[in-house]
């Protein structure tokens, strides 16, 4: 056989692609496409204003963290330590875990940059994704994005009050009815007392025996959790066990008093719930959660929304928090006193989908550029750039040839008009522009483009 074909033999053998294995997104995880982030957008940017408003700024901590920083805070015996955390050694032998909360990290880095230096308190706004092996299911994932808010350096309860007013602010905003569920867990001191009636109540008449495998492991070792329980059997026994605000001490029940005082004064409706503990080790005194609303219960007919309102609500909480002052000092700190709250996003995207709110739809803008011939797209990209820089809302299909086709993108931008340039309009030093309601076109200077599209925008205002 000749060279010169072995030659072109092989060089078809380089090129001949076979098509690999179909490999899918892991368990658990979820792509955020396109269409979706007109939710995310309007989420972020109502918690970034929020946030900004009530002084908060904004810290990034790192995905990966040392594994003891969870250990330490959450409580080695926490469901979210031992059941759910993603850890691993790394290389170098290291104990890490991607991250499943935000505060400890944040409170890690309060400490590690001397943030105590700082007048107090600091209130800090976080926002991003964390990660756990959860049983994936509507509105729950392995990966999801948290928005949080601390305030760490303040023992006040109108600290308190605040960041529940500011959970309660941004639901409200987004139009989402939602219950807070509040309690107060007491301190150490008051709280050893109490731990003691509920251990005798749970060995009381055979209550240990209904228990789920769980809770009776939870009984020896933290009987707190019981009251944390989302099964069924466990939340009827719970609702019978002695309330902790009957066992707090003057000081705890003096802050909740208050707490209550400043919600009752700001008119945020709230719901006292005595078996309210939250599932992390570091909380004390004030606690809390929101919750959809009875009122929501039953709006939209989404399929993964049904399947999210069939579970108990406590498993459907949008979000809680709580105080924790002892975590600044067990991370290695200063005694000091913070709070924080953190709210789940895509529960909230969820419930904005659930009400059918109407959004705006970002994709639309005023003005839509197209073009006939190469030399018409070079100086319509030009003049694209120019609008766009001058604070106007500009789209564009540059990769269409067709007129035809770039109007019925245009179309459904929804733009109010369309500048056409082709090669005459170069020539004469003019452009068309159309009144897409009307579809009239109009031949104007293209030196007084800008001019013509200010005062057109201005009428229609």
């Amino acid at each position: 056989m000749p060279k010169m074909f072995k030659k072109k033999e092989a060089e078809e053998k380089i090129f001949k692609v076979k098509r690999g294995k179909f490999i899918s997104r892991l368990r658990g995880m979820k792509d955020i496409l396109p269409d979706e982030y007109k939710y995310w957008n309007l989420v972020i940017k109502k918690a970034s204003e929020l946030s900004k408003a009530y002084g908060f700024r904004r810290l990034e901590t790192p995905i990966l963290e040392n594994l003891e920083l969870y250990e330490r805070s959450s409580g080695r015996a926490s469901d979210l330590v031992t059941k759910e955390m993603f850890s691993f050694v790394d290389k170098n032998d290291d104990k890490i875990a991607l991250r499943p909360e935000a505060t400890p990290g944040l409170v890690r880095a309060y400490v590690e940059h001397g943030m105590f230096n700082l007048p107090q308190p600091v209130k800090l706004f976080w926002l991003g994704p964390v990660f756990r092996h959860d049983k994936p299911q509507a509105g729950r994932f392995r990966q999801f994005s948290q928005f949080n808010l601390e305030t760490i350096g303040e023992p006040s309860p109108v600290a308190d009050a605040e960041l529940i007013a500011l959970t309660y602010y941004f639901f409200s905003e987004l139009q989402l009815e939602v219950a807070i569920q509040i309690n107060s867990i007491g301190c150490a001191l008051c709280r050893k007392e109490y731990l003691v009636k509920l251990d005798n109540f749970y060995k009381e008449r055979g209550r240990r025996a209904k228990l789920c495998q769980t809770c009776k492991k939870r009984l020896a070792k933290n009987p707190l959790r019981l009251l944390d329980c989302k099964e069924k059997q466990c939340l009827e026994i719970a609702g019978e066990a002695p309330q902790i605000v009957d066992s707090l001490c003057d000081d705890c029940r003096n802050h909740f008093i208050k707490v209550l005082e400043y919600l009752d004064g700001l008119d945020i409706p709230y719901n006292l719930n005595p078996t309210l503990v939250r599932g992390l080790d570091y909380y004390n005194r004030t606690v809390f959660e929101i919750w959809p609303s009875s009122a929501e219960a039953t709006d939209g007919k989404p399929a993964e929304a049904e399947a999210l309102r069939n579970e108990q609500p406590r498993q459907n909480a949008l979000g809680g928090g709580g105080r924790y002052d002892g975590l600044v000092e067990h991370s290695g700190g200063r005694p000091t006193e913070a709070c924080g709250f953190a709210i789940g996003l895509e529960r909230v995207i969820l419930k904005i989908k659930e009400k059918n709110i109407p959004l705006k739809d970002e994709e639309k803008g005023d003005i839509f550029l197209a073009q006939l011939g190469d030399q018409a797209r070079r100086k319509i990209m030009l003049l694209f750039e120019e609008l766009r820089k001058s604070g106007l809302s500009v789209r564009q299909a540059f990769t269409k040839d067709s007129l035809k086709a770039q109007l019925e993108v245009a179309n459904k931008m929804g733009v109010k008009y369309t500048l056409i340039l082709g090669q005459k309009e170069i020539m004469d030093g003019t452009i068309l522009i159309r009144d897409m309601e009307s579809g009239i076109q109009e031949v104007i200077d293209y030196k007084k483009i800008a001019v013509e599209l200010e005062k057109r925008l201005s009428n229609n205002k």
